[in-house]
């Protein structure tokens, strides 16, 4: 197992639903370090090269709106298999379909207003990490809790 950062963004429907401290939490209990948070709004050009996978489909529009309708939270991530325990904590993409117990699961109501955005692999977790956050802005820091993990 290998300690790993990456990115979730607590979307505009969880600023506005008041949820963002409910969604930290369960990374936190489950022993993950948030090693940046930042509240910021998210404009067409982030959006666009955030998402830049689907930017020419035909949802691509209203889930530009969406993001950039209201603040975000991103967090950086960091923790053993941080990229798949954080995609198992969130839940599957659409909440219809996602686990109880999840945070998809629990929260959310339908596909583009899902609370949450979860890297989906090492290598977009960097690239993503790097459009949310500077450098300056991750922090490296041991937890007590550490050795108990």
């Amino acid at each position: 197992m290998s300690v790993q950062q990456t990115l979730v963004l607590c979307k505009p429907d969880a600023v506005q639903r008041g949820l963002i401290g409910r969604i930290i939490a369960r990374f936190e209990e489950k022993g993950l370090k948030i090693v940046g948070l930042r509240m910021l709004r998210v404009d067409e050009e982030l959006a666009r090269t955030h998402y830049k996978e689907h930017a020419a489909k035909d949802f691509f529009p209203e889930l530009a709106a969406f993001i950039t309708s209201s603040p975000i939270v991103a967090l950086a991530i960091e923790g053993k298999n941080a990229v798949e325990v954080v995609r198992k904590i969130m839940g599957v993409t659409n909440p219809q379909n996602a686990t109880p117990g999840t945070i998809r699961g629990d929260f959310g109501l339908n596909l583009t207003m899902n609370l949450v955005h979860g890297s989906d692999s090492l290598a977009s977790a960097e690239r993503e990490i790097e459009l949310f956050f500077s450098p300056e802005e991750i922090n490296d820091y041991s937890l007590a809790l550490d050795s108990w993990l």
